[in-house]
């Protein structure tokens, strides 16, 4: 890594998610030794934050088929003004999640940053619905809908953020359940994807350089959102939407690997660790690992 800094930006939030427990998960990354990780990497850990998120909503449930998109809201306003600073002091922002809802926040943040941010999207998921389109409600599956301005509630509605993502810098890696009307979007935008069955056909390390590529043209900074669904669940059980054929452990520590090896991610975020369905906090020290091998740790 360039920049020897890390922040940690803790977002508890479930409430975006199908199943509760994500709210659990920043905790649990922390309790699986992440500080110990940083610190043997001798990176310095610049600050600890914790956003306040609610756990609770007094309204109803359902509002136009959107569950909870005021705490989405709230929420989404905190990690962007965290994540914004975090980069203002020269930190790399490290976002520990909460469902994958918390991604609104963090990309608001980087983009009020970066002019035309690449974004690398490694998730079992596409999070491409719109509250119209939904089939749940669920926020955490309309993030990237937020992040490229096609959903109601969109990052213009966060003060201070930037440009939306740009479709052609923005591409996914691991993808295997996916809406019809999430597909019709991929191709209406040209969203650069990569399933699981491409990874079985050209091997992750082409993946991996191809992906960069994408999020690489053009771009002044590379986001990478790390899904932890995007694993296998005989890999990652603790999550709250398991989707059997995801990668494996070696793929996923190679992919970032490759990544930490050239320099280029200048922000990560981890979401959807779930204790709840955890068997010994297996997930959540997997997540650690992983994080590790994008900040630079090695087998060698």
């Amino acid at each position: 890594m360039e920049q020897r800094q890390v922040a940690i930006i803790k977002v508890p939030f479930g409430l975006g998610g199908a199943r509760g427990g994500a709210e659990l998960g920043p905790d649990e990354l922390i309790t699986a030794g992440l500080k110990r990780e940083i610190a043997r990497l001798g990176l310095v850990l610049s600050e600890e934050v914790r956003v306040e998120c609610p756990s609770v909503s007094d309204a109803p449930i359902e509002r136009n088929r959107v569950k909870y998109l005021d705490e989405v809201r709230q929420v989404s306003e905190r990690v962007c003004t965290e994540v914004s600073r975090a980069v203002a002091d020269g930190s790399f922002p490290l976002v520990l999640g909460g469902d994958h809802s918390v991604a609104i926040g963090t990309l608001a943040g980087l983009t009020s940053h970066y002019s035309n941010l690449g974004v690398i999207w490694f998730d079992a998921h596409a999070d491409l619905n719109t509250e119209e389109r939904s089939l749940s409600g669920n926020m955490h599956g309309m993030s990237l809908a937020a992040a490229l301005g096609h959903s109601a509630f969109n990052l213009s509605h966060i003060p201070g953020v930037g440009p939306f993502i740009n479709p052609s810098n923005l591409v996914y890696v691991g993808l295997r359940d996916l809406d019809e009307y999430e597909k019709e979007q991929i191709r209406a935008h040209g969203i650069k994807s990569f399933t699981m069955h491409d990874i079985d056909r050209m091997g992750i390390q082409c993946v991996v350089e191809q992906a960069l590529a994408v999020a690489g043209k053009g771009s002044d900074g590379i986001h990478l959102s790390f899904d932890m669904d995007c694993l296998d669940p005989r890999e990652a059980p603790g999550v709250g939407t398991p989707v059997p054929g995801g990668l494996n452990y070696r793929e996923a520590h190679f992919a970032l690997e490759l990544l930490a090896s050239t320099n280029r991610i200048t922000s990560m975020e981890l979401v959807e660790v779930n204790p709840l369905f955890d068997h010994n906090r297996h997930t959540a020290r997997l997540g650690v690992e992983l994080i590790a091998s994008l900040l630079g740790k090695r087998i060698l």
